[in-house]
């Protein structure tokens, strides 16, 4: 059972003893894994920041405001904006401040106090922040594969264009 782990590891590969359509399909496929993982770093920066804007909702609108709600001139409390998408707002008012709806995805929600709900948030965007930093690395070790391989396939590309100049030379001398 060993024997089998160690054979399914990767093994470096000599890549200037591969010919030029491999190297071509590796930097290919090496590419659009870059592209994928790019996307996926940009999509966990959105969500990181989404969850920023909950904590700061939550601190600014539900936590500083509670005793401090503005009033109209007749004494009522004034409604606040309320998101439903990111640039459509409509006007509401808070039913109470001891509780809020927390999403904790795919449509499911829990309620929470308000110091809760800032935890759950900031647990999200520590959570997202590891993974971003190993998503990083990852990036990174992929930019530095796809920069061998491009500079193998370069070399080769090189050297081949050399040899066929060289043998058409020497066809055309002789002829």
């Amino acid at each position: 059972m060993a024997s089998k782990d160690s054979q399914s590891q990767s093994q470096p590969i000599n890549l200037s003893a591969l010919p030029i359509p491999q190297l071509t399909s590796i930097k290919n496929q090496l590419t659009q894994e870059l592209q994928h993982l790019t996307n996926s770093f940009t999509q966990l920066r959105a969500a990181q920041a989404k969850f920023r804007d909950c904590i700061k909702s939550i601190k600014d609108g539900i936590e500083k405001g509670r005793d401090k709600r503005e009033r109209d001139e007749k004494g009522a409390e004034k409604p606040i904006l309320v998101p439903l998408t990111p640039s459509l707002y409509v006007p509401g008012k808070l039913a109470s401040t001891e509780t809020v709806l927390v999403d904790i995805g795919t449509g499911f929600y829990i309620e929470k106090t308000p110091p809760a709900a800032r935890q759950f948030y900031t647990s999200k965007v520590d959570d997202l922040g590891k993974n971003l930093k190993d998503l990083e690395t990852i990036v990174q070790g992929k930019q530095g594969n796809l920069t061998v391989v491009e500079d193998v396939l370069r070399q080769k590309m090189v050297s081949e264009s050399t040899t066929n100049s060289k043998g058409e030379k020497g066809s055309r001398g002789e002829g």
